[in-house]
């Protein structure tokens, strides 16, 4: 049994068991695909055609690894100018696994084990790189354990309990605050003092006095 499935903006007839390279995908290696847009599905004789698609067909894959492509080199030259520019790219793609085919009434399914060896590892052991096939296995199953996120909060929760214990130091300001009280109650009795000599400025009026009696 195969299909033709759409993704990436391309089309792929795939049957199960297949290697499948696609435009990359998100999902984490191991992660499940599934795949709905199903155009077509074939059966030794019998051929069911999508209109655009199969409804209730589905193709279902394992992810093995999302990588960098071959390069492509573009090169480009303006004759008689003297210009010459060389560039590359490496488009990401995702490696697949398929596994199950189903639709039109009928399932076929892969009972193989899907390996996730990356394509870098394998091809370190082909050429027979003993420093990079090691350096390889120890980065990919580092890459999982990783994630450790209870450990970083431990600290956390410390740092949360010593401002407790830090709390009692914060009464000895409020011991302090009837020293201000006291200071405020003595301010008005030092302005009131200041108000006292008030009266030495009414002394104006004898002045006035003194000029009446020049008059006459």
């Amino acid at each position: 049994m195969y299909a033709v499935i759409r993704t990436g903006g391309k089309q792929y007839r795939v049957e199960p068991g297949d290697v499948l390279v696609v435009e990359k995908l998100g999902g984490e290696p191991g992660a499940d695909v599934a795949f709905s847009d199903v155009l077509m599905l074939g059966d030794g004789a019998s051929v069911t055609v999508g209109a655009p698609t199969v409804e209730g067909a589905a193709v279902n894959a394992t992810l093995i690894e999302t990588r960098k492509g071959e390069k492509v080199r573009i090169f480009k030259k303006i004759r008689r100018q003297g210009y010459r520019r060389t560039r590359g790219h490496r488009q990401p793609e995702t490696v697949l696994r398929v596994t199950s085919i189903s639709g039109a009434g009928k399932t076929a399914a892969w009972d193989g084990v899907v390996d996730l060896t990356p394509k870098a590892l394998l091809d370190a052991k082909a050429r027979n790189l003993k420093a990079v096939v090691a350096s390889l296995e120890a980065a990919i199953p580092a890459a999982k354990p990783v994630k450790a996120p209870a450990k970083a909060k431990a600290p956390a929760k410390a740092e949360a309990e010593t401002p407790k214990a830090e709390t009692p130091k914060a009464e000895t300001p409020k011991a302090a605050a009837p020293k201000a009280k006291a200071a405020k109650a003595a301010a008005p009795k030092a302005s009131a003092g200041e108000a006292k000599p008030a009266p030495a400025k009414k002394a104006a009026p004898k002045k006035a006095a003194a000029k009446k009696t020049d008059a006459e």
